[in-house]
Formats: structure tokens, sequence, C-alpha cells
């Protein structure tokens, strides 16, 4: 029996293939970083890296508007590289152009654990977004259960990046910075791949017998959640 047989239909499928597509946007989403750290690297001069790490960024977000891309996506990302820019502009450091994405980080690595003990693990509720199942998944405590051991995964690789971040931020290593940051998103998308991975296995021939759909259920006690 399929084990990813209570997604909605096509679930399983819908989710391979968003992993997939992000591993394929990777290289785009870092382009920035990449010429931002490269040119560093080579020049020493902020000011010759962040002209290339903002026209390249530009250059994505046009880029991503020719594949009629969400623009608020596109938005995003261009307001992340442009916040980039200014924090490494104004104060003359180079390592602070990755504040941000230490920033972002940091906060998803403290919030984590939080929406896990509410049971509410970040990759339940991104698979529900792909299959479009929204919260149906929470009325069955395997499959809520299954989440959370698979978000173990992806939160390990979270903590094993920013225990690597941190300490070069904090000493001002920018180019070791920059290498790291450019190989985050793959760290992720590999955690993803692994925690699905993980899920199928703890949700194994399980069958759920409420119907998949919207569920307003409230959050399960902490012991039902991550026992």
């Amino acid at each position: 029996m399929d084990p990813a047989a209570d997604l909605a239909p096509g679930g399983a499928d819908a989710v391979r293939t968003a992993v997939r597509k992000r591993l394929r946007s990777t290289l785009t989403d870092v382009t920035p970083v990449i010429g931002f750290t490269l040119t560093f690297a080579l020049t020493h001069r902020l000011g010759v890296a962040l002209t290339l790490a903002l026209s390249v960024g530009a250059g994505v977000f046009l880029l991503r508007l020719v594949r009629r891309e969400p623009v608020r996506q596109a938005l995003f990302f261009l307001g992340i590289v442009c916040v980039q820019g200014l924090l490494a502009g104004r104060t003359g450091d180079a390592v602070n152009f990755f504040l941000p994405h230490l920033v972002l980080h940091t906060v998803m690595v403290v919030v984590t654990p939080v929406l896990l003990l509410l049971g509410w693990p970040p990759l339940g509720v991104l698979v529900a977004l792909v299959t479009g199942e929204r919260t149906g998944w929470r009325r069955c405590a395997v499959r809520r259960r299954a989440f959370v051991k698979g978000h173990l995964v992806i939160y390990a690789g979270s903590l094993l990046t920013l225990s690597v971040q941190l300490p070069l931020f904090l000493s001002g290593q920018a180019v070791a910075l920059g290498t790291v940051d450019v190989f985050g998103p793959l760290v992720l998308a590999v955690g993803a791949l692994l925690g699905w991975r993980v899920y199928l296995r703890s949700v194994g021939t399980h069958r759920c017998d409420a119907p998949v759909g919207p569920s307003p259920d409230l959050s399960p006690p902490l012991e039902r959640t991550v026992r």
C-alpha cells in the first residue's frame, strides 16, 4: 500500500515535483551571493562586490518576471538583496551582507521547536500547501507524528548550518561565510528530501479513516504529537 496514499490526489507526485523544482531554482537563488563572495574574494573591494551582487539580483528579478513566477516572490527576493547591499554598504563591513540570511535562519531555528511542540511541523504545512490538502493531515495522529519526525531531519541540518555560520559571522570571515551561505539552500533541499523519506517510512501502510480536507481542529496535546 502506498505510504503517501493519505495525501490529496496526486499529492506524492506533487511533493516530488516541488522538491525537484526547488533544487533547480537553488542556483538562481544564490547567484547574488556567489557573485558577491567571488568578487570580494578576488578584489577585496566592497563597492565592486556590492555592484555586482545588486546587478545580479536585479537580473534574477527580471528573470523571475519573464518566467511568470509570483510577483511577490520576485519582489521579496529583490528586497532581501537590496537590504543585504544596504547593510554592507552603510557599515563598510562585507560580513553584514549575509546578516539578513543569518537573522532569518536564526528565527526559524528558534521558532521551529515551538511549532513542533504545538503540532504544526513546517514540513507538514509545506506539503499541504503543495498538495492543496490544507490542514486535513492534522486530523491524523500518525501523520502528525510522522511529519514531526521528518522535520527533525530538516531541523538538524539547519542547526548544523547555523552552528557554522555564527562563528564565521562573529569573526568577520566574509568569504567563508559566503561559501557556507551558498550551500545553505542545498542543505535545506537535501534535508527536505530526507525528511520526506522519513515521513513516508514513519507512515508506513497507515491509511487515514477521516476524509482529506481542511480541518479546524486545535493543536493536540504535546504527548500525542511527539510520542
